[in-house]
């Protein structure tokens, strides 16, 4: 066996294909854009290079062919609450089902971050925000939604022999949307209807800067610095909202008002991958005006939740339970049949909760953060609930 570092961009290309080769077989495989994956280990696109590096290896047999890949992460701004060293990432990971190989990916990665000073290595994780390519699958081995981690199930044999333990548990929701919400969440949803201080709508399309700043406002004011999440700026939201714009269903964002003050949102959109299955991993020039053909010709009936958040003042008053039903009430005339919500972290009870009793909802698939601390007598903890 022999391990390449990426140092150039046909190492990068090499890197992507690594993928392909070990999983496009896999049931359910869809291959991310290469844009995406890029764009990670790009220092000029990346923010998290402002505060950290990363490295990329490649594994492959004497023959050449590719056994396996691996990225490693150092990010000042990459904390746990209650950690006692500092603490890496490792992601992207692939492998063939060889322990040998996967041990390989794991010690070069591990050397690699003990150099920098880490003493402890998390993943599989993103090199930057939550919301994307963070976890393994240990449940739930169908489609992934856009920026997913996806693999077969043999992976958690090959993290778990090496020694990684289960930091947190990853809980993503499915539901039917158009089945009748629960009489708990119902009830809860009329106390705060009576009020006419509160209001629901969703967004207008239109007028894009002015929601920009609404999402600012609430989703600092509900997430930032809550599970690790950051500040957003509003610049940020403009230019999120500017890229989600061409496949955008505005009846699918809402936002709750009280007094005409925007108190919690939340945002949906249509799982892109079920268009950009299509496009096997490119999006040239060609490949985004297909994108923009599929988007107006065929019907996307999977949508999944991007963000949800009440400001603190109005947590516990029931604003979750209206902004859900009157947002459900705007889902039934729609073409939608399907829907998942991105992953929930079992160190949020009270969010798993709220779920569990809005609907009939059922966990539609698990992913797994592990840890593994590099001086083998520190006692495992794992991720502390709040």
């Amino acid at each position: 066996m022999q391990l390449i570092q990426v140092q150039d961009q046909y190492d990068a290309r090499a890197f992507i294909q690594v993928n392909v080769d070990i999983l496009s077989d896999v049931s359910g495989y869809i291959g991310p854009l290469d844009k995406d994956i890029n764009e990670v280990f790009d220092l000029k696109k990346n923010k998290a290079f402002r505060h950290g590096e990363a490295a990329r290896w490649i594994l492959r047999d004497e023959d050449g062919r590719n056994l396996g890949r691996i990225a490693a992460f150092v990010n000042k701004r990459y904390k746990t609450i209650g950690d006692e060293f500092p603490v890496g990432g490792i992601g992207f990971f692939d492998c063939i089902n060889n322990q040998e190989a996967a041990d390989r990916l794991f010690d070069v990665a591990r050397h690699w971050l003990f150099q920098k000073g880490m003493g402890a290595m998390d993943g599989p994780i993103n090199f930057g925000e939550r919301d994307k390519w963070w976890g393994l699958v240990t449940e739930g081995f169908h489609e992934p939604l856009y920026q997913m981690n996806f693999n077969p199930p043999y992976y958690q044999a090959l993290f778990e022999n090496y020694g990684f333990k289960p930091f947190f548990e990853q809980i993503c929701f499915g539901m039917d949307p158009k089945k009748p919400f629960s009489k708990k969440l119902m009830d809860r949803h009329a106390v705060i209807a009576e009020d006419p201080a509160y209001s629901a709508a969703h967004i207008d399309i239109k007028k894009l800067d002015l929601y920009a700043v609404y999402f600012t406002d609430v989703y600092n004011k509900a997430w930032s610095g809550h599970g690790g999440m950051k500040q957003l700026k509003l610049d940020q939201v403009k230019q999120m909202f500017k890229l989600m714009k061409p496949f955008m269903e505005e009846r699918l964002i809402w936002f709750a008002y009280h007094n005409d003050k925007p108190i919690a949102l939340f945002a949906n959109i249509p799982d892109l991958n079920q268009w950009f299955k299509y496009l096997n991993g490119k999006f040239g020039l060609l490949q985004k005006l297909k994108f923009l053909w599929l988007v107006k010709t065929k019907k996307n009936k999977k949508f999944t939740g991007l963000v949800f958040g009440v400001i603190p003042e109005y947590q516990g008053k029931g604003v979750d339970s209206y902004l859900i039903a009157e947002t459900g009430k705007m889902v039934l005339k729609l073409p939608y049949s399907e829907y998942e919500m991105q992953w929930v972290g079992d160190f949020n009870p009270k969010m798993i909760n709220l779920i569990r009793h809005m609907a009939d909802t059922y966990p539609s698939r698990k992913l797994r953060t592990y840890r593994y601390i590099f001086d083998r007598t520190i006692e495992f903890k794992r991720h502390p609930v709040f």
